[in-house]
Order: structure tokens, then C-alpha cells, then sequence
């Protein structure tokens, strides 16, 4: 590497790394409130441990990206700004010799987003999705919060004034658990004990109204014992498409093609053909788009250098706003392709590859002008 090189990707990489760290710091502000939250509620550690594990590397598909976009921007408006482009030109260097190190940069993190969205984003959307059924498992009643009405558990809902240690007080119960009928349950306090999966509560100066579809009256007592049957039974998680690793993923589609292949095309199968060609198509499009947020990567350095060059004036506003204006651009397309999935017609697994052409031409026509 030579002196120049060495000098411009030097700058390159540690404004990344600082760029990556603000946006990663910024990224992960909610995801922090959430942890905090988890840990007042009492939330096992083990839990929590295994929520942050695959939560804040998901920050990484965004965080990576857009560092190297603001960098790029912003040290080579510098470079151009300070003459010293000018100045390279001058001695015979052209855009590419000192180009290639940060598109190498670039083609590294692509690398490590296609692992990082194919592999540790599914797993994090699959933690998320069962960490509700395990809290309430790992945690039982201490998740009972007073002031709002608590839907957790099976065909009731539940809401008291305040909580003191196990003692619920100004209890209201909505039971819908008969079809027939729904009845509320008051309670001036009540005892509240977890019995392996099912919750007891030990009502005190109770009513109930309607007793049951036989007797629509209020009744009274003084003590009444009141279970909620698999309140918190942990529910059997079924995984979703961007639950799917790699092969994962790729098998299912393939699996579904062979579905269709072996389906008979007539009008009694419409509808189910249907069905499978647009959950292979959003199967495809959620494939494409973690290929495209790592490509991200790259194509954002390859546009980013001759952008930053052509700003030469208050690098830093101008820089900043064209790295809001390509980041905005290319996201939004690829939100868009996203939501088409079901026009499996118009095949957007493919259109969602059109912010990475866009990026492709316009690096290519951008670095050539600038040689």
C-alpha cells in the first residue's frame, strides 16, 4: 500500500469506526430502555442475557452501512475541500488507486452482512417472538403490573388499583371463558398464587354478575377461590419466514415450488395455488432484501467517494445531507419492493435489486467522471 493510500484509508476507517459507533450508540437507545424494562419487571437474567445476545448485533445490518456512507461523504469532501484531491490528480493518482482499500472495506462488510442477516437476524426475530411465552414461564406473577388491564392470560382480563407483595386490591376480573355469557368478578383484595401453570386467586368481599347463563343475578361472599386455568402455560412457537436461516429459508421455497408443480391446475385449486405462489414470493422477497441490506455496504462507499469529492463547500451540512438523501432513497425502495410481495407478477424478489443497480450505474458513471 502505498504512502497516499495508506493516508486516505487510514482517515477512511477510523472516521468509520467513530461513525459507527455514534450510529450504533443511537441505533440501540430503544433497544436499552427495553433491556431496562425487562430488568425492573424482574425478568430473569438468563433471559434478558439472551435477548441482548441476538439483539444488538441486528443493529450491525444498519449501523455498518451507514457509517461507511457518512464516511465516505465526509473525508472525501474534506480531501477535495483542503485541494488535496487536486493535488493527487496532480501527481498522476486517479480516483481508482485510492478507491479500491475503502471498496475493499466495503466488500468486507457485505461479507459480514450476508452472515449477520442471514444468520443472526433470524435467530433474533425467533428469540423476540418466544420471549413473551417465556417470561411469563421464567417470571410468573411478578410481571403483574397495577394500573392497567393485564390480557395476558386465556379468555380473561384483569386489572387492579395496587399491588402489595401477592395482594391484589380493587380487584376487576372480565371472565369470557363461556360463550354463553360474560361475567365480572369484583374483589375488594385478593390472594394471588401460581399453581404450576394456573393462577389461584383467593377473593375477599366478592361479586360476581352474572353467576351463569342460568342465573343472570349478582351473587355475594365473603371468600371465593378463583382459577385461571394455563394462565401461563408456555405456547408452542411455530417459526415465521424471517425466522428462516439461509438453508433454511431456501429449502422451504423449494419445497413450495414442489407444492405447486404437483397441485392439478383447475378451478378448485385456484385459490390454494395461489396462496403458496405469494408465500413463495414473500418467502423470496425477504431472502433478496437480506441480500440487498448487505450489498448496502458497498454500494453506499462506491457512491459515497465521488459524492463526497463533488462537495467541496461545507463538507460537513452537505455531506450530511446527501448521506440522508442516498440512505432514504435506497431504503425506501426496497420498503416498497417489500410490500408488493403479494404481486408475485410483477416478481418484486427482483425489483428490490434496483436501489443496488441505481447505485451501480451512478458509481460507475461518478468515478469515471471524476478519473
Amino acid at each position: 500500500m502505498k504512502i497516499i493510500e495508506r493516508y486516505v484509508f487510514g482517515s477512511f476507517l477510523s472516521s468509520s469506526l467513530l461513525a459507527f459507533l455514534v450510529l450504533s450508540f443511537v441505533l440501540t437507545i430503544g433497544l436499552l430502555v427495553q433491556i431496562v424494562g425487562y430488568i425492573l419487571d424482574g425478568v430473569p437474567m438468563s433471559l434478558v442475557g439472551e435477548f441482548c445476545a441476538v439483539s444488538l448485533p441486528e443493529t450491525l445490518q444498519w449501523s455498518m452501512p451507514l457509517a461507511l456512507l457518512v464516511s465516505a461523504v465526509l473525508v472525501f469532501s474534506r480531501l477535495s475541500a483542503d485541494s488535496e484531491i487536486s493535488a493527487m490528480r496532480a501527481c498522476g493518482i486517479d480516483l481508482v488507486s485510492i478507491l479500491k482499500w475503502p471498496a475493499l472495506l466495503g466488500l468486507v462488510c457485505t461479507l459480514a452482512g450476508v452472515f449477520i442477516n442471514n444468520e443472526i437476524v433470524p435467530r433474533g426475530h425467533e428469540v423476540r417472538r418466544s420471549l413473551k411465552a417465556k417470561v411469563s414461564v421464567g417470571t410468573g406473577l411478578e410481571l403483574l403490573e397495577p394500573g392497567r388491564v393485564i390480557d395476558d392470560f386465556p379468555k380473561v382480563k384483569i386489572y387492579f388499583g395496587s399491588k402489595e407483595g401477592n395482594w391484589l386490591h380493587d380487584l376487576v376480573v372480565i371472565d369470557y371463558s363461556n360463550p354463553k355469557i360474560d361475567r365480572m368478578i369484583t374483589a375488594s383484595k385478593a390472594l394471588v398464587v401460581q399453581e404450576g401453570c394456573d393462577v389461584a386467586l383467593d377473593l375477599y368481599q366478592m361479586t360476581v354478575d352474572p353467576v351463569d347463563e342460568n342465573h343472570p343475578t349478582m351473587a355475594r361472599a365473603n371468600r371465593f377461590r378463583y382459577c385461571i386455568r394455563d394462565a401461563i402455560k408456555e405456547s408452542k412457537y411455530s417459526k415465521k419466514t424471517k425466522d428462516l436461516r439461509t438453508f433454511e429459508l431456501l429449502g422451504s421455497i423449494d419445497d413450495m415450488e414442489r407444492m405447486v408443480d404437483r397441485i392439478p391446475k383447475n378451478a378448485g385449486t385456484e385459490k390454494q395455488i395461489k396462496n403458496l405462489r405469494q408465500e413463495i414470493s414473500r418467502s423470496k422477497v425477504e431472502f433478496s432484501k437480506r441480500m440487498v441490506f448487505a450489498l448496502a455496504s458497498l454500494c453506499f462507499v462506491l457512491v459515497g467517494v465521488p459524492l463526497g469529492i463533488k462537495a467541496q463547500r461545507k463538507e460537513s451540512s452537505v455531506g450530511m445531507a446527501i448521506s440522508l438523501c442516498i440512505a432514504l432513497g435506497y431504503y425506501m425502495i426496497v420498503m416498497l419492493m417489500l410490500s408488493m410481495h403479494k404481486n408475485y407478477a410483477v416478481h418484486p424478489h427482483l425489483m428490490i435489486f434496483l436501489p443496488v443497480v441505481f447505485c451501480m450505474f451512478a458509481a460507475a458513471y461518478l468515478i469515471r467522471k471524476h478519473l
